[in-house]
């Protein structure tokens, strides 16, 4: 990368559940024996069949929590070792809601056997939770976050549903109980939004899954983390953390708390980040900075999953 370009500081960016599609992390795994390697290794800390779900689905027994937040970690995590060996330096790292794990590995904070056995781990108790607790996600178009507030809080029981994700000024994702979602969607949709479900099968980032959050902490308390060696923004916060054990805390209330994304993103751009590379499956996270990053301002956004659309990343950053 060259001089000039490198000034550009670089915010690496990993997706979350809803970018998974059958078929995702192959062409690398395909092409490089230390990438296939990933995949073995998250085959024997998670006794799952990663690669088979990821290359072959079918894509309802890949979106399984249980089975999804490993698979889509593992995919995340071989995206960023395969860009780290091309020669990518991130400033600042994010990540969405699962893809917030990944960040840690990026950061430094976790190592790889432990970034997945976490996440497997985080899959299944939220999986239970799931089960005794059925809910679902549906994203609001065109409503901000205080109109989605004052119309949750119209509800018969508006602590069976929550704000889940903050994304961007006017995309908004609720999460909760699935009678719910459907009472507060027919309100959005009569205020003039849309309403758009989301492929998860648990109540991401909502009160019913505080079952989850009071198992997942005792074993975050025995993994091991580290001072971050490159700022990483937090969902709970949208604000960088230095501190393991401040993280180890965050973490755990990040399944019941929203994802501040709009306020994440808003920082970055404060921070000066130009670049943004989306580094996991599809182009979620990069279509919605597309709508986020202020017109006019420079800023460039990529992806990479494939080892055809890091090349491409790489020669467009020179």
């Amino acid at each position: 990368m060259s001089d000039k370009r490198r000034k550009d500081k670089v915010a690496v960016l990993f997706p979350g559940q809803g970018s998974q599609f059958v078929g995702m992390g192959r062409e690398f795994a395909e092409s490089d024996p230390e990438l296939l390697a990933i995949f073995e290794l998250a085959e024997r800390c998670c006794e799952i069949d990663i690669r088979r779900l990821c290359f072959s689905g079918p894509l309802e027994e890949l979106t399984v929590a249980s089975n999804l937040q490993p698979a889509l970690t593992t995919v995340n995590l071989v995206c960023w070792r395969a860009a780290q060996k091309a020669g990518l330096v991130a400033d600042y790292l994010a990540g969405h809601s699962l893809g917030e794990y990944a960040a840690l590995h990026a950061a430094g904070v976790l190592g790889l056997e432990d970034s997945i056995r976490l996440v497997a781990e985080r899959g299944r108790v939220m999986g239970q939770a799931g089960a005794r607790s059925p809910g679902g996600m549906v994203a609001l178009l065109g409503l901000t976050l205080s109109e989605v507030r004052e119309l949750l809080a119209g509800l018969a029981a508006p602590e069976g549903i929550a704000v889940g994700n903050h994304n961007s000024e006017q995309q908004v994702v609720i999460s909760g109980r699935v009678e719910l979602l459907a009472q507060a969607s027919e309100l959005a949709v009569a205020r003039g939004a849309k309403a758009v479900p989301l492929n998860v099968t648990v109540a991401n980032h909502s009160p019913l899954m505080r079952p989850a959050m009071a198992e997942l902490e005792p074993f975050l308390a025995k993994v091991a983390m580290r001072r971050p060696q490159v700022p990483c923004l937090f969902n709970v916060t949208a604000q960088p953390e230095d501190d393991p054990e401040a993280i180890r805390q965050i973490m755990a209330r990040q399944i019941v708390s929203p994802v501040r994304w709009q306020e994440t993103i808003a920082n970055l751009v404060a921070m000066r980040a130009m670049v943004f590379i989306e580094v996991g499956p599809k182009k979620v996270l990069t279509g919605l900075l597309k709508r986020m990053l202020p017109k006019g301002g420079g800023h460039r956004c990529y992806q990479v999953e494939s080892p055809e659309t890091l090349r491409q990343c790489l020669a467009e950053l020179g």
